[in-house]
């Protein structure tokens, strides 16, 4: 029972990452804001970064069970 929490964590994270990496690359692709008001390329990396360190957290978690 102890790795119950690690696999809900790891899902979540993974989940999360994959989706917020996947969002970013649509909007990137359409030439859509990734945020609204701000600036394009800042916006696209920051949550691109983002979803990467939720993958990574996601990797990890699951790799402590």
């Amino acid at each position: 029972m102890e790795s119950a929490p690690a696999v809900f964590a790891g899902t979540v994270f993974a989940l999360f990452g994959a989706g917020l990496v996947v969002w970013t690359g649509a909007r990137t692709a359409h030439r859509e804001p990734v945020a609204h008001g701000a600036r394009p390329v800042a916006s696209a990396v920051a949550a691109g970064v983002a979803g990467l360190v939720c993958l990574a957290l996601g990797a990890w978690c699951f790799g402590q069970m």
